[in-house]
């Protein structure tokens, strides 16, 4: 069984060898040109090789989707698969609709952050500059109804079988723009045949902030409900296939 080491629950445990890549300011953030649907298209059909051949990943609740599929949302959920985190939701969201706000790290990652990531990721800002473009980058694609998957986490913990605490500013981007929210959990469940566990995958929503309340009182109020429901769905796992130690 393999194993991890952390010291806090915040830790980035997997690393590349470009951990501190960084783009620079004039980044095309929404990259529409050809050839994004070429390589959207390639993306979806290896996205369903990963996801349902390799993996059998095993997906519930994605009916919950449809009345929701020609306007934008944002998505949550728990970061515990490196590769598959990047392609599954491309089957779930839409192959022209969904984007992932994801760590710069990643566009130096070769293959993936050069040819794959400028046509559906969106790099967190490293200064205000880039933030301020992130933001415009949001809005305007939840207005003209596309689906952002945010993993608040922020790093990927492979194989990971509970939530780890992330911050009430995560839910920053529903509540200013009143956009409906959806929580993806993954969860992992002892397996019939090998040792690779049973991967199932709930989908949970939607979630609507309370324009009633001030804006940081929705902002937790949100995040309560869907950390709530990603604490609930995590307890369905009950096989864990890495080892996770917390040194003191």
């Amino acid at each position: 069984m393999k194993k991890f080491y952390y010291h806090t629950l915040a830790d980035d445990l997997v690393k590349s060898k470009k951990q501190n890549f960084k783009l620079s300011d004039n980044y095309q953030i929404i990259n529409q040109k050809f050839p994004n649907g070429l390589v959207r298209t390639l993306a979806k059909d290896f996205a369903a090789l990963l996801t349902y051949g390799y993996l059998r990943v095993k997906i519930v609740g994605r009916q919950k989707l449809v009345p929701y599929q020609n306007q934008g949302y944002f998505v949550f959920a728990n970061h515990t698969q490196p590769m598959n985190d990047a392609f599954m939701p491309i089957l779930l969201f839409g192959k022209k609709q969904y984007y992932a706000i994801a760590d710069q790290a990643n566009w130096g990652i070769p293959i993936l952050g050069k040819h794959i990531l400028p046509y559906g990721a969106l790099p967190v800002g490293n200064d205000l500059k880039q933030s301020i473009k992130l933001i415009n980058a949001i809005k305007k694609l939840i207005k003209t109804g596309n689906h952002i998957v945010i993993y608040p986490e922020a790093h990927v913990w492979p194989y990971y079988t509970q939530i780890r605490p992330f911050p009430e500013t995560s839910m920053n981007f529903p509540v200013s723009l009143k956009a409906p929210s959806f929580v993806m959990t993954t969860t992992y469940q002892a397996p019939k045949h090998g040792k690779k566990p049973q991967i199932i995958v709930y989908i949970d929503g939607p979630f609507l902030p309370d324009t009633s309340l001030p804006k940081k009182v929705q902002q937790a109020k949100l995040h309560d409900e869907i950390y709530q429901v990603m604490q609930k769905r995590a307890k369905s796992s009950n096989y864990q296939y890495y080892h996770y130690q917390k040194v003191n």
